[in-house]
């Protein structure tokens, strides 16, 4: 049979692409990208470590001991970063074999903690990496993430600890809400300011920011506002019934968001592939003057990309508030909303990438902390972080450093506009 089709097939027609190869094509470059960076930042992590310097001083009297404390050097930071991130597969190991003979959980929760961290500093990446893209999409750069994260983590706070009386099943639910609502309003105005007047929404989006930060400071340090009587400025403790349950109990942090976040990467997906109105704020995102000619509104679909981003910005730093700190204090978010232009990017403006790119991110947060223990700087994650984004977003580097072959693709295009879009 295998013959008789290669008879039937034309001459000169390019053989079928096996089902394997296109699944495994697509993932060539991003691996490449990131193994990229983690040998380049190798080489900072080597020339930031005095121990490995003083060794190739005498490289040529002792050219052994430069390479002992070259590898030393490295792969103390990157086991660092594995087990702080992931764990130690022996722990993990003793963990399983106590629970298995005695139902001791003790072990395999202490083991399970980098692993925990990892999907727990993901959820907010991943809120707000979606955030972003869905402005993408629509042709919009917000980059007042940041911001609505704040407004969104000041809105569910309040409620979460103002308001008392009712059950988990209802306080919970409208923590949330109200935090989303928030980040949604917020992130609308500049959609408006967008459609009304055709003011760019980067410099909108970054003025709100600032508004947002001061905003919090003025709530956070007035008593008679949100701030505590006394100490740091921060907002009193939430209740109990707006929570967010954490899954695996104490000492471990993960908790529902993190499936409540993949729930929105679906949702996202449905909504921009699957309805109408998704189907519209692509059109505009890929060309504003053939929307507008089909019958599109252009200033609705802005407004509603803005405040669909806003609201999953919010929900970012809801999930914060009611699954994490529990309260809201001065630092709130470390960048969660910066780094999302990042996740939006290097996930190509696509759920399913800002999912994996968030894992990557959290994964590479939670190891830095065990990183600086061993006293490894903590600019070397960033530098990695750079690495992967710039490798990643420059695909045609990649491909002639390693001499592959570029594959005919055809994707959607997504781009932002310019100062007089």
């Amino acid at each position: 049979m295998a013959v008789e089709r290669e008879k039937e097939r034309p001459e000169g027609a390019e053989k079928p692409t096996p089902r394997w190869r296109r699944f495994l094509q697509p993932l060539l470059v991003p691996f490449l990208a990131i193994l990229t960076a983690f040998v380049i930042s190798g080489l900072f992590i080597i020339l930031s470590d005095m121990e490995v310097l003083s060794a190739y001083a005498n490289l040529f009297q002792d050219p052994g001991q430069a390479l002992q404390a070259t590898w030393k050097s490295v792969s103390t930071a990157y086991g660092a970063l594995f087990k702080g991130s992931i764990g130690n597969p022996s722990d993990l190991y003793r963990g399983l074999s106590a629970l298995a003979e005695t139902g001791d959980t003790t072990l395999l929760r202490k083991a399970a903690y980098p692993l925990s961290e990892s999907l727990t500093n993901s959820v907010p990446y991943i809120f707000a990496g979606l955030a972003v893209a869905l402005g993408f999409r629509c042709g919009l750069f917000n980059i007042g993430v940041e911001g609505q994260i704040l407004i969104g983590g000041l809105a569910s706070v309040w409620v979460g600890y103002n308001i008392s009386g009712l059950p988990w099943f209802i306080h919970l639910p409208l923590a949330l809400v109200v935090g989303a609502l928030a980040g949604a309003l917020w992130s609308a105005i500049a959609g408006y300011l967008k459609a009304r007047t055709g003011a760019h929404e980067v410099i909108n989006t970054i003025m709100m920011n600032y508004l947002a930060f001061r905003l919090s400071d003025l709530l956070l340090t007035d008593p008679r506002l949100m701030g505590r009587p006394t100490g740091t400025p921060m907002t009193p403790q939430i209740l109990p019934t707006a929570y967010l349950p954490r899954l695996l109990g104490s000492p471990l942090r993960f908790h529902a968001g993190f499936f409540m976040a993949l729930g929105a990467a679906a949702l996202v997906y449905w909504f921009l592939w699957k309805t109408t109105l998704g189907f519209e704020i692509r059109t505009v995102g890929a060309n504003p003057d053939a929307a507008r000619y089909a019958g599109m509104s252009v200033a609705k679909n802005f407004v509603l990309a803005m405040g669909l981003s806003g609201a999953l910005a919010g929900l970012a730093g809801a999930n914060e508030v009611l699954g994490v700190t529990h309260f809201l204090g001065g630092g709130f978010s470390p960048g969660y909303g910066f780094d999302s232009i990042a996740l939006a990017l290097l996930g190509k403006s696509h759920p399913v990438g800002v999912v994996l790119a968030a894992l990557l991110f959290g994964t590479l947060r939670a190891g830095a902390s065990t990183m600086q223990i061993k006293g490894i700087p903590i600019d070397i994650i960033q530098i990695l972080q750079a690495m992967i984004i710039m490798f990643i977003a420059a695909p045609a580097l990649v491909r002639l450093i390693y001499r592959l072959k570029v594959e005919r693709e055809v994707t959607e295009v997504v781009f932002t506009r310019g100062w007089g879009g």
